[in-house]
């Protein structure tokens, strides 16, 4: 069974390693309300989010998780102050979303005409039984 993660571009340009396929990672998993994604990867792929990987302070009670990472999307989105609003802060735009499969996450991305980087949805698998001597990465 796989899950979907997502990994916000901050966190991984603050302090994340990167990663790729195949990595076995360990992170701390928080579960997510789908519906806070919908404006940035659209409803549908909103809907398949399980977690967000967590490395800031809001992990507390919560024993990191080591996954193999199977695949890499890089989600961009346009952010733009919503019509009406008063307090002038950028949101992401519904409908703006493109999506991006990647060999390799580092926090970075290649700029995109017309959008904003914004993150990774992670496809992984729990790992549960690590070779001896092996160590995921990220704890």
């Amino acid at each position: 069974m796989t899950l979907t993660i997502w990994v916000d571009d901050w966190q991984m340009q603050c302090c994340g390693e990167n990663f790729a396929p195949g990595d076995v990672v360990s992170w701390t998993l928080l579960e997510v309300d789908p519906e806070d994604y919908a404006d940035v990867v659209g409803s549908e792929r909103a809907d398949e989010i399980d977690f967000r990987e967590e490395h800031h302070g809001q992990d507390e009670g919560h024993a990191p998780t080591s996954v193999e990472v199977v695949s890499i999307v890089e989600v961009h989105c346009r952010y733009g102050v919503p019509p009406g609003a008063t307090d002038k802060v950028n949101y992401p735009v519904p409908g703006t979303t493109v999506l991006v499969p990647v060999e390799k996450a580092d926090g970075w991305a290649k700029a995109r005409p017309g959008v904003s980087f914004a993150g990774y949805l992670v496809t992984a698998r729990r790992v549960t039984d690590l070779p001896e001597g092996a160590a995921a990465r990220g704890q």
